[in-house]
């Protein structure tokens, strides 16, 4: 049975959550391929010494910050931590080296960005003919050593014709380069956008008090939430609210003590998205490329904002719902009133331009990995552990 290690980390959510994506799709298709999630964070510091040292895991930091909306001023330090990946670059292909000779897999899927390139290098060191394959699961590359690192004979899945320039662009061949109908989803939002909405949807708005014959927006900031969501439900008071909170319990009290003019309900973390997007009418959020990808699939117009708080590597997607006419993108909190309005005037001509959106990237990338796995030849083993750590 073929080996296939997906890597990701915890930070932001969804580069775990394309991995679990990868790791269903690959059951429900019944592949032949036994599927180890690699946390990179774990590889890198098994021992947890970042967590004694300051009482927490690297990854919450950023998420805290996104849960507070602290995100202004993340491009630069951004530069400091690729700086720091540098630095300590040689360090962490041996961790890496050593993570490899132990589990040796015959395919790596990486669906984080940063680390590429000793990932790489620690592979094609230490198992050579293993293929190495990065997954972006953001719509565009943020060069330089963002996604794409050039120079390396590894594959790149491009989930837009802008990445895939890019890849281009760093001197990738055709036959290095897959370009897949959109970012990779749970295989359970296939299952939600076929289904019927019709009396399904009045009563799923009902069982959450709101009213099921008025327009039902969404409002979701990933799955740590943001405080900016007390700001868009009080802007928006005459309007019927869901607002998902994910793991932010202090946000959804807060949210939950308001007083608004409209029925609004709260939900905390839920696996069920899908579901919950099925009784909604449009969606608004940040443009996190998984969030916006799993609105777009289920049918919901979206409403997302451009300005300084914009995270750098999603600042692309905002000029990708306008090229494809999805939604509206907003400065600011104070404009939602008008685009919410521009928005359910036109939701007629904007499901036509959802409708023609066909994501199925999870089950193409499963067709791509398939490939690679039948075209690569045995790999060759090289040093051993104790060689890689200068023992006898």
């Amino acid at each position: 049975m073929k080996s296939i290690a997906l890597v990701h980390f915890n930070a932001g959510g969804g580069h775990r959550a394309a991995a679990l994506a990868l790791q269903e799709a690959i059951a429900q298709q019944g592949r032949p391929w036994r599927v180890e999630l690699v946390n990179l964070t774990e590889v890198l510091d098994p021992r947890g010494r970042f967590r004694r040292l300051t009482g927490i895991d690297p990854e919450d930091l950023y998420n805290r910050r996104l849960a507070r909306g602290w995100t202004l001023g993340l491009a630069q330090e951004l530069k400091l931590l690729q700086g720091l990946i540098r630095l300590t670059h040689g360090r962490l292909v041996q961790a890496l080296q050593q993570h490899w000779l132990r589990t040796e897999p015959d395919l790596v899927v990486s669906l984080i960005p940063n680390f590429n390139r000793a990932l790489y290098e620690s592979l094609a060191g230490t198992l050579p003919g293993v293929p190495y394959v990065t997954v972006l699961t953001d719509m565009a590359d943020l060069p330089p050593h963002f996604w794409i690192e050039p120079g390396q004979q590894q594959h790149i899945v491009c989930g837009s014709t802008e990445a895939l320039a890019q890849a281009q662009a760093a001197g990738y061949r055709e036959d290095q380069l897959s370009l897949t109908s959109g970012m990779v989803m749970r295989p359970s939002f296939y299952a939600a956008s076929q289904a019927s909405r019709g009396l399904d949807r009045k009563a799923g708005l009902a069982t959450l008090g709101l009213d099921p014959e008025r327009p039902t927006g969404l409002v979701l900031f990933g799955g740590q939430g943001s405080t900016q969501m007390l700001s868009i439900a009080k802007r928006l008071g005459d309007q019927q609210l869901i607002l998902m909170c994910g793991h932010n319990q202090p946000l959804a009290a807060g949210l939950r003590r308001l007083h608004r003019a409209a029925p609004h309900a709260v939900i905390g973390f839920t696996p069920e998205v899908a579901r919950v997007m099925r009784l909604a009418d449009y969606f608004i959020g940040k443009p996190g490329p998984g969030s916006l990808s799993e609105a777009v699939h289920m049918g919901l117009p979206v409403i997302t904002f451009h300005n300084a708080w914009t995270m750098p590597q999603e600042r692309f997607n905002t000029r990708w719902v306008r090229e494809q006419g999805v939604g509206q993108v907003v400065p600011s909190v104070r404009a939602l009133p008008g685009a919410v309005a521009a928005v359910l005037h036109k939701l007629p001509a904007l499901h036509k331009r959802l409708q023609a959106i066909d994501n199925q990237a999870v089950y193409e990338v499963t067709d791509i990995l398939a490939d690679l796995l039948e075209r690569a030849g045995a790999p060759a083993r090289t040093p051993t552990v104790q060689q890689l750590m200068g023992e006898p």
